[in-house]
Protein backbone atom coordinates (compact mmCIF):
# COMPACT_ATOMS: atom_id res chain seq x y z
CA UNK A 1 0.00 0.00 0.00
CA UNK A 2 1.22 3.31 -0.77
CA UNK A 3 0.35 4.49 2.88
CA UNK A 4 3.33 1.65 4.08
CA UNK A 5 5.54 2.96 1.48
CA UNK A 6 5.78 6.54 2.73
CA UNK A 7 6.73 5.71 5.99
CA UNK A 8 10.03 5.03 4.42
CA UNK A 9 9.87 7.53 1.98
CA UNK A 10 9.23 10.45 4.29
CA UNK A 11 12.99 9.72 5.87
CA UNK A 12 14.52 9.06 2.24
CA UNK A 13 12.41 12.66 1.20
CA UNK A 14 14.51 14.56 4.47
CA UNK A 15 17.96 12.90 4.02
CA UNK A 16 18.01 14.47 0.16
CA UNK A 17 16.66 17.65 0.23
CA UNK A 18 18.93 20.46 -1.47
CA UNK A 19 18.69 23.85 0.15
CA UNK A 20 20.01 26.81 -1.59
CA UNK A 21 19.53 29.95 -0.10
CA UNK A 22 18.34 33.08 -2.32
CA UNK A 23 17.28 36.86 -1.15
CA UNK A 24 14.24 36.85 0.56
CA UNK A 25 13.61 33.16 0.35
CA UNK A 26 14.47 29.75 0.02
CA UNK A 27 14.84 27.46 -2.23
CA UNK A 28 13.99 23.06 -1.37
CA UNK A 29 14.16 20.64 -3.95
CA UNK A 30 12.94 17.37 -2.89
CA UNK A 31 11.70 14.02 -4.73
CA UNK A 32 7.45 13.50 -5.18
CA UNK A 33 5.83 10.74 -3.14
CA UNK A 34 4.10 10.74 -6.52
CA UNK A 35 5.93 9.78 -8.81
CA UNK A 36 9.55 9.52 -9.69
CA UNK A 37 10.14 13.54 -10.04
CA UNK A 38 12.59 15.98 -8.64
CA UNK A 39 9.95 19.31 -7.47
CA UNK A 40 11.37 22.44 -6.71
CA UNK A 41 9.74 24.47 -3.89
CA UNK A 42 10.13 28.14 -2.89
CA UNK A 43 9.81 28.72 1.00
CA UNK A 44 9.44 32.50 2.61
CA UNK A 45 9.08 33.15 6.51
CA UNK A 46 8.32 35.94 8.58
CA UNK A 47 11.17 37.58 10.32
CA UNK A 48 12.36 35.73 12.94
CA UNK A 49 13.73 32.72 14.38
CA UNK A 50 10.42 30.80 15.06
CA UNK A 51 9.07 28.31 14.96
CA UNK A 52 6.83 29.13 12.93
CA UNK A 53 3.48 27.73 11.84
CA UNK A 54 3.19 27.08 7.87
CA UNK A 55 1.31 26.94 4.74
CA UNK A 56 1.75 24.79 1.72
CA UNK A 57 0.15 26.45 -1.33
CA UNK A 58 -0.51 24.28 -4.33
CA UNK A 59 -1.00 26.33 -7.51
CA UNK A 60 -3.06 26.34 -10.14
CA UNK A 61 -3.43 25.36 -13.49
CA UNK A 62 -1.49 27.88 -14.53
CA UNK A 63 1.40 26.80 -12.45
CA UNK A 64 4.45 29.04 -10.91
CA UNK A 65 6.00 29.97 -14.39
CA UNK A 66 5.64 33.62 -16.98
CA UNK A 67 1.96 32.36 -17.28
CA UNK A 68 1.09 32.05 -13.49
CA UNK A 69 -2.61 33.43 -12.09
CA UNK A 70 -0.57 35.40 -9.47
CA UNK A 71 -2.91 33.65 -7.27
CA UNK A 72 -0.81 31.80 -4.94
CA UNK A 73 2.27 34.95 -4.27
CA UNK A 74 -0.86 37.21 -3.87
CA UNK A 75 -1.63 34.85 -0.65
CA UNK A 76 1.66 34.24 0.03
CA UNK A 77 2.07 37.52 0.82
CA UNK A 78 -1.02 38.02 3.31
CA UNK A 79 -0.17 34.90 4.84
CA UNK A 80 3.39 36.02 5.16
CA UNK A 81 1.80 39.07 7.18
CA UNK A 82 -0.17 37.18 9.05
CA UNK A 83 2.68 35.06 10.95
CA UNK A 84 2.71 32.18 8.67
CA UNK A 85 5.79 30.54 6.91
CA UNK A 86 4.73 29.64 2.92
CA UNK A 87 5.82 26.93 0.63
CA UNK A 88 4.80 26.91 -2.45
CA UNK A 89 5.77 23.46 -4.44
CA UNK A 90 6.23 23.77 -8.79
CA UNK A 91 4.29 20.24 -9.58
CA UNK A 92 4.27 21.60 -13.12
CA UNK A 93 7.89 22.87 -14.40
CA UNK A 94 9.68 19.50 -13.40
CA UNK A 95 6.90 17.22 -15.43
CA UNK A 96 7.69 19.39 -18.69
CA UNK A 97 4.84 22.02 -18.73
CA UNK A 98 6.30 25.03 -17.36
CA UNK A 99 3.15 26.99 -19.21
CA UNK A 100 0.84 25.15 -17.04
CA UNK A 101 -2.16 22.77 -17.74
CA UNK A 102 -4.88 25.34 -18.39
CA UNK A 103 -5.33 24.02 -22.07
CA UNK A 104 -2.61 21.69 -22.25
CA UNK A 105 -3.06 18.47 -24.14
CA UNK A 106 -5.03 16.29 -21.62
CA UNK A 107 -3.09 13.10 -22.12
CA UNK A 108 0.34 15.63 -21.21
CA UNK A 109 -1.68 17.24 -17.93
CA UNK A 110 -2.34 13.72 -16.39
CA UNK A 111 1.32 13.52 -15.90
CA UNK A 112 0.53 16.21 -13.32
CA UNK A 113 -2.67 15.19 -12.10
CA UNK A 114 -4.51 16.16 -8.68
CA UNK A 115 -3.80 12.60 -7.30
CA UNK A 116 -0.15 12.46 -8.76
CA UNK A 117 0.38 16.41 -6.79
CA UNK A 118 -1.49 15.48 -3.87
CA UNK A 119 2.40 13.24 -3.60
CA UNK A 120 4.21 16.70 -4.18
CA UNK A 121 2.11 18.22 -1.18
CA UNK A 122 3.45 15.24 1.41
CA UNK A 123 7.35 15.31 0.14
CA UNK A 124 6.95 19.00 0.47
CA UNK A 125 5.39 18.20 3.88
CA UNK A 126 8.55 16.24 5.01
CA UNK A 127 10.80 18.95 3.46
CA UNK A 128 9.04 22.07 5.25
CA UNK A 129 9.30 19.75 8.44
CA UNK A 130 13.01 19.46 8.04
CA UNK A 131 13.61 23.49 8.45
CA UNK A 132 14.40 24.61 12.24
CA UNK A 133 12.30 27.42 11.84
CA UNK A 134 9.02 25.68 11.25
CA UNK A 135 6.93 23.93 13.79
CA UNK A 136 6.14 20.69 12.25
CA UNK A 137 3.19 19.97 14.12
CA UNK A 138 1.27 23.21 12.87
CA UNK A 139 1.40 23.06 8.91
CA UNK A 140 -1.66 23.60 6.97
CA UNK A 141 -2.69 23.30 3.60
CA UNK A 142 -4.57 25.57 0.53
CA UNK A 143 -4.95 25.86 -3.15
CA UNK A 144 -6.87 26.75 -5.81
CA UNK A 145 -8.73 25.04 -8.45
CA UNK A 146 -6.31 22.70 -9.23
CA UNK A 147 -4.16 23.37 -6.42
CA UNK A 148 -7.78 23.21 -4.66
CA UNK A 149 -8.66 19.87 -6.19
CA UNK A 150 -4.75 18.79 -5.07
CA UNK A 151 -6.30 19.62 -1.43
CA UNK A 152 -9.08 18.18 -1.90
CA UNK A 153 -7.13 14.96 -3.09
CA UNK A 154 -4.19 15.74 -0.62
CA UNK A 155 -6.96 15.73 2.48
CA UNK A 156 -9.31 12.65 2.22
CA UNK A 157 -9.21 9.67 4.33
CA UNK A 158 -8.26 6.52 1.96
CA UNK A 159 -6.40 3.40 1.61
CA UNK A 160 -4.96 4.76 -1.10
CA UNK A 161 -3.84 8.00 0.67
CA UNK A 162 -0.41 9.41 0.67
CA UNK A 163 -0.95 10.39 4.14
CA UNK A 164 1.08 9.45 6.99
CA UNK A 165 -0.81 9.79 10.28
CA UNK A 166 0.62 12.97 11.43
CA UNK A 167 -0.37 15.26 8.57
CA UNK A 168 -1.69 18.69 7.94
CA UNK A 169 -3.68 19.64 10.48
CA UNK A 170 -5.83 22.67 8.29
CA UNK A 171 -6.52 23.11 4.64
CA UNK A 172 -8.45 25.16 2.76
CA UNK A 173 -9.66 24.43 -1.16
CA UNK A 174 -10.57 27.59 -2.62
CA UNK A 175 -13.07 26.71 -5.49
CA UNK A 176 -12.07 23.04 -6.54
CA UNK A 177 -13.60 20.19 -8.49
CA UNK A 178 -15.94 18.34 -6.16
CA UNK A 179 -16.94 16.37 -9.46
CA UNK A 180 -14.04 14.06 -9.05
CA UNK A 181 -13.62 11.08 -7.04
CA UNK A 182 -11.93 11.83 -3.51
CA UNK A 183 -11.99 8.39 -1.58
CA UNK A 184 -15.64 7.01 -1.40
CA UNK A 185 -16.99 10.50 -2.46
CA UNK A 186 -17.73 11.06 -6.49
CA UNK A 187 -20.50 12.02 -8.87
CA UNK A 188 -22.36 10.08 -11.25
CA UNK A 189 -24.32 10.66 -13.81
CA UNK A 190 -27.80 9.43 -13.19
CA UNK A 191 -31.03 9.22 -16.02
CA UNK A 192 -34.00 10.26 -15.01
CA UNK A 193 -37.51 10.45 -16.76
CA UNK A 194 -35.73 14.05 -18.53
CA UNK A 195 -32.65 12.76 -19.65
CA UNK A 196 -29.49 12.76 -18.10
CA UNK A 197 -28.57 14.32 -14.49
CA UNK A 198 -26.03 14.51 -11.77
CA UNK A 199 -26.30 12.68 -8.78
CA UNK A 200 -23.69 11.73 -5.72
CA UNK A 201 -22.38 8.97 -4.03
CA UNK A 202 -20.12 7.93 -1.34
CA UNK A 203 -18.88 10.68 1.73
CA UNK A 204 -16.05 12.52 1.92
CA UNK A 205 -14.12 11.90 4.79
CA UNK A 206 -11.28 15.10 5.31
CA UNK A 207 -8.13 14.06 7.45
CA UNK A 208 -8.52 17.37 9.33
CA UNK A 209 -10.98 20.30 9.70
CA UNK A 210 -11.20 21.65 5.33
CA UNK A 211 -13.21 24.94 4.32
CA UNK A 212 -14.26 25.46 0.46
CA UNK A 213 -14.24 28.47 -0.58
CA UNK A 214 -16.00 29.26 -4.58
CA UNK A 215 -17.80 31.12 -6.68
CA UNK A 216 -22.15 30.99 -7.60
CA UNK A 217 -21.15 31.45 -10.97
CA UNK A 218 -18.49 29.09 -11.59
CA UNK A 219 -18.39 27.64 -14.92
CA UNK A 220 -15.32 25.62 -14.22
CA UNK A 221 -15.95 24.35 -11.17
CA UNK A 222 -19.25 24.40 -10.42
CA UNK A 223 -20.53 25.21 -6.46
CA UNK A 224 -23.17 23.01 -6.08
CA UNK A 225 -21.14 19.70 -6.05
CA UNK A 226 -18.91 21.15 -3.57
CA UNK A 227 -22.21 22.48 -1.31
CA UNK A 228 -23.35 18.67 -1.61
CA UNK A 229 -19.50 17.22 -0.73
CA UNK A 230 -19.77 19.69 2.35
CA UNK A 231 -23.54 18.55 3.26
CA UNK A 232 -23.18 15.08 3.09
CA UNK A 233 -19.41 14.96 4.85
CA UNK A 234 -20.83 17.37 7.86
CA UNK A 235 -24.08 14.94 8.13
CA UNK A 236 -21.03 12.32 8.49
CA UNK A 237 -19.70 13.87 11.13
CA UNK A 238 -16.59 15.20 9.94
CA UNK A 239 -15.09 18.77 10.10
CA UNK A 240 -15.94 20.61 7.05
CA UNK A 241 -17.65 24.07 5.86
CA UNK A 242 -17.97 25.81 2.87
CA UNK A 243 -18.71 29.40 1.61
CA UNK A 244 -20.28 30.41 -2.25
CA UNK A 245 -20.24 33.74 -2.76
CA UNK A 246 -22.56 36.08 -4.98
CA UNK A 247 -21.84 36.96 -8.27
CA UNK A 248 -18.37 35.59 -7.81
CA UNK A 249 -17.03 33.46 -10.85
CA UNK A 250 -13.90 31.33 -10.51
CA UNK A 251 -10.40 32.65 -9.25
CA UNK A 252 -12.71 35.43 -7.59
CA UNK A 253 -9.11 35.89 -5.59
CA UNK A 254 -7.34 37.54 -8.88
CA UNK A 255 -6.46 40.78 -9.62
CA UNK A 256 -7.94 40.26 -13.13
CA UNK A 257 -10.81 41.33 -14.71
CA UNK A 258 -13.83 38.58 -15.37
CA UNK A 259 -13.01 36.55 -18.87
CA UNK A 260 -13.95 34.26 -20.92
CA UNK A 261 -11.34 31.91 -22.93
CA UNK A 262 -12.56 29.27 -25.48
CA UNK A 263 -9.44 27.42 -25.25
CA UNK A 264 -9.36 26.18 -21.32
CA UNK A 265 -9.89 22.69 -20.98
CA UNK A 266 -13.47 22.42 -18.98
CA UNK A 267 -14.60 19.11 -18.06
CA UNK A 268 -17.93 20.76 -16.44
CA UNK A 269 -18.50 22.03 -20.14
CA UNK A 270 -20.62 20.62 -22.42
CA UNK A 271 -17.51 20.33 -25.38
CA UNK A 272 -15.10 20.42 -22.65
CA UNK A 273 -13.49 23.38 -23.26
CA UNK A 274 -14.03 27.45 -22.53
CA UNK A 275 -14.27 29.05 -18.96
CA UNK A 276 -14.81 32.08 -17.21
CA UNK A 277 -11.86 33.89 -14.51
CA UNK A 278 -12.03 36.96 -12.82
CA UNK A 279 -11.92 38.80 -9.80
CA UNK A 280 -14.06 39.71 -7.35
CA UNK A 281 -13.20 42.52 -4.77
CA UNK A 282 -16.44 41.79 -2.46
CA UNK A 283 -15.23 37.78 -2.41
CA UNK A 284 -11.35 38.44 -1.38
CA UNK A 285 -11.78 40.62 0.68
CA UNK A 286 -14.22 38.22 2.71
CA UNK A 287 -11.66 35.17 1.47
CA UNK A 288 -8.76 37.14 3.02
CA UNK A 289 -10.80 37.33 6.52
CA UNK A 290 -11.99 34.42 6.80
CA UNK A 291 -8.87 32.25 5.59
CA UNK A 292 -7.23 34.16 8.27
CA UNK A 293 -10.21 33.02 11.20
CA UNK A 294 -9.56 29.96 9.93
CA UNK A 295 -5.57 29.48 10.08
CA UNK A 296 -5.78 30.99 13.20
CA UNK A 297 -8.14 28.40 14.71
CA UNK A 298 -6.33 25.59 13.32
CA UNK A 299 -3.02 26.51 13.06
CA UNK A 300 -2.10 29.21 15.55
CA UNK A 301 -4.20 28.09 18.85
CA UNK A 302 -3.85 24.39 18.36
CA UNK A 303 -0.70 22.56 19.69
Amino acid sequence: MIIRRLANSFALVCAAIAYDACAGESALRFMSAGSPTEITASVQKPDGGGPFPAVIIMHDCSGLGPRSSGAPARWAKHLLADGYAVMMPDSFTARGLPDGVCTAARNLAIAANVYVRSGDAYAALAALRALPYIDGKRIGIMGGSHGGSTTLAAMVAASDSYAPPDGFIAAIALYPSCSARYGTWSTVQQYGSYGPVTGYAGVYHPLAPLLILTGELDDWTPAEPCRELVERGRAAGYPLDIRVYARAHHSFDSDRPVRYIAARNNNSSANRYGATTGGNAEAWADARQRVNEFFVANLKTKQ
